[in-house]
C-alpha cells in the first residue's frame, strides 16, 4: 500500500533513522555481558482500564499517573511506568513477529510499553534516548492452550472494528511473561510512525505459546470502522531495519 513502511520516511524522516526498530538479532553478533542484571516487573492488577481497536493494533491501556505498575533492572535505571500494551501478528503462523531471531519469525509479538517518569510525561519521555523500555515477548503458535493470553482474546469479539473500546479490569499483565527471563537488548525505536529513537529494548528469548484459535481470533480484528467494508486487520508488523553498528547484548550465555 502506499502508507506502507517503506514511505514512512517521506512524512517521518526519523524512520531513516540510524537506530530504527525492529532488527533481526544473529546469534553469532550477540555480546553476552555478565553485567548485565535480571529485571523485574512489580505490576498492580488494577491499573489496567480499557482495550481498544485503533485500527492498528489492539492495545490494552493502564493507568500511568504514578508509580503504580513498574519496570526496573536489566539495562534499566530507575523506574519505568507500564502505559499499555499491545500487539503485531501475521495474516499466518509463520510469521508476524517484528524482532526475527536466527532468521526466525513468531506468529505475533507482544510489546509492553514502559516509560521513564524523570522525563515529566510521556511525551516528554519520547525525546529522550532513555525515555522508554519496551519489553518484547514473541509468541508462537502450540498444541497447548495457554491461559496466559486468554483474558485479552476473550475480549476481542467486543473491538472487533477501528474505534471500539471496552472496560479492562483487573489484569495482571506479568503472567505474559514466559519462565525464563532470559533477554536480548538494544536501544532502538518504535515501530510505527514517527519512529521515535527513544527505546531501550528488553527482548525475552522464551516465546509464550498461544493455540491456532486464539490467534485466529487475533487475525478475526477489523481495520475499518462499524458501518465500512471489511478490511481484516493483519500484518501491522514492521519489517528488520538496518542494524548500522549497534550492539546487541545478552544476558545470558
Amino acid at each position: 500500500s502506499s502508507a506502507g513502511p517503506e514511505r514512512w520516511h517521506e512524512n517521518y524522516p526519523m524512520a531513516k533513522g540510524d537506530k530504527q526498530s525492529p532488527i533481526e538479532i544473529n546469534s553469532k553478533d550477540v555480546r553476552h555481558d555478565s553485567s548485565l542484571a535480571p529485571w523485574h516487573a512489580s505490576y498492580d492488577p488494577g491499573a489496567a482500564k480499557t482495550i481498544l481497536n485503533n485500527g492498528r493494533t489492539c492495545r490494552v491501556v493502564f493507568d500511568d499517573t504514578f508509580d503504580r505498575s513498574v519496570l526496573r533492572g536489566g539495562p534499566l535505571t530507575g523506574a519505568y511506568r507500564l502505559r499499555q500494551l499491545h500487539l503485531h501478528w501475521g495474516s499466518s503462523d509463520d510469521h508476524g513477529s517484528e524482532h526475527v531471531i536466527d532468521g526466525v519469525k513468531y506468529a505475533a509479538e507482544l510489546h509492553m510499553v514502559h516509560w521513564n517518569p524523570k522525563h515529566g510525561n510521556f511525551a516528554g519521555a519520547l525525546k529522550q534516548p532513555d525515555g522508554v523500555a519496551v519489553v518484547g515477548i514473541f509468541l508462537k503458535v502450540g498444541k497447548t492452550l495457554k491461559p496466559e493470553m486468554k483474558r485479552i482474546l476473550e475480549e476481542i469479539d467486543n473491538i472487533k472494528t477501528k474505534g471500539k473500546e471496552a472496560p479492562f479490569q483487573h489484569f495482571d499483565p506479568s503472567i505474559l511473561f514466559p519462565k525464563s527471563r532470559d533477554y536480548w537488548t538494544y536501544h532502538g525505536s518504535f515501530t510505527t510512525p514517527p519512529c521515535e529513537e527513544c527505546i531501550t529494548w528488553i527482548l525475552l528469548r522464551e516465546p509464550i505459546e498461544v493455540s491456532p484459535d486464539q490467534m485466529a481470533r487475533l487475525r478475526s480484528l477489523s481495520k475499518n470502522g462499524e458501518n465500512e467494508p471489511v478490511n481484516p486487520l493483519v500484518d501491522n508488523w514492521r519489517p528488520p531495519q538496518p542494524v548500522k553498528g549497534r550492539i546487541v547484548r545478552a544476558s545470558f550465555k
